[in-house]
């Protein structure tokens, strides 16, 4: 079959192999697609392969020869579900690659924003240590994580994989969760708001839905102590994002660290680009060499899944 890959670049910039899937049949792969350039680019295609690139309702009526989306993520949004099971169109992703990429991430920004090396180990290139009067110095307190409350919002996978690294440190671990409501093991399951107003550090891990967009409000926003943090690993859109700005500038929070925004790139305009105590990374928990290759594996046994007339991973 004709297989189409429309942005394999962040996936694969050069360090892993697109051999086996190219195996499977007459193989395009594009680093990346321009909204404009899909159709022409996938007008022949039976499978493509996606990240990123949205396939629309008008892409998917546009393009006649396909049979199979594969989505090189677990997320679905960028794909219409329903404009391709109209079409009998199967949709494939890939679950549960990066959960302990992800749970190190928010672990590694969770240690930033109590024990800020990354900022001190800038001073220290910038010769203040070598000017400096005293042995040592440090600019911000240093938090010591044991006894601290960590409310994890969302307990899928990813979430307990978070709980259990922060119990190693000391750290109480509460969840909400839209199943789990009794204890497991260490965790307290609690009501949002609750959890809010009890935790010294509050992840999000649960899914972009309607119920879920916005989650983290104004209002809500003002239930967390003034010295919490908030960390999201997971969707963007998740947070109000001026309304964290303000609760960080106005020292409504201690601190915020991201891994994720609602536009991505972002705008320039974003408020929290400048907000205080804002740590924000590229959307790179996902990224470990290990976690892409992976991805890869996976997405690839799918196709060869598809292929063999014995489909697996399919949301459609």
């Amino acid at each position: 079959m004709n297989i189409v890959v429309l942005d394999g670049f962040t996936l694969n910039p050069g360090d892993l192999s697109w051999d086996e899937l190219a195996s499977l049949g007459s193989c395009q792969i594009y680093e990346r697609t321009a909204p404009a350039d899909l159709i022409s680019r996938a007008v022949n295609a039976e499978i493509i392969l996606t990240n990123k690139a949205e396939l629309k309702r008008q892409h998917i009526e546009s393009l006649p020869a396909l049979k199979y989306i594969g989505v090189t993520a677990t997320g679905t949004n960028i794909v219409d579900v329903i404009a391709a099971r109209e079409r009998k169109i199967s949709v494939a992703n890939v679950p549960a690659y990066g959960t302990k990429s992800v749970a190190q991430t928010t672990i590694a920004l969770l240690l930033e924003l109590t024990q800020h090396t990354g900022h001190h180990s800038q001073t220290v290139h910038d010769s203040r240590w070598v000017r400096n009067l005293d042995w040592c110095y440090w600019d911000k307190p240093l938090i010591e994580l044991d006894g601290l409350v960590l409310g994890i919002v969302g307990y899928g996978r990813i979430g307990e994989a978070v709980g259990a690294l922060a119990s190693a440190f000391g750290m109480k671990v509460l969840a909400h969760s839209r199943s789990a409501k009794a204890e497991k093991g260490s965790v307290t399951f609690v009501d949002l708001e609750t959890l809010f107003r009890t935790s010294d550090v509050v992840s999000l891990h649960c899914p972009l839905t309607p119920e879920t967009s916005g989650l983290i409000n104004k209002e809500r926003l003002s239930w967390f102590k003034p010295s919490a943090f908030l960390i999201n690993t997971s969707r963007g859109p998740l947070v109000d994002e001026q309304a964290l700005a303000d609760a960080l500038n106005s020292g409504g929070l201690a601190g915020a660290a991201l891994d994720v925004l609602s536009n991505e790139p972002p705008r320039a305009d974003n408020p929290l680009l400048k907000a205080a105590n804002c740590i924000i990374t590229p959307h790179l928990a996902w990224a470990t060499r290990a976690a892409r290759a992976r991805l890869m594996n996976v997405a690839i046994e799918n196709v060869r899944a598809f292929l063999s007339g014995k489909p697996q991973n399919l949301v459609s």
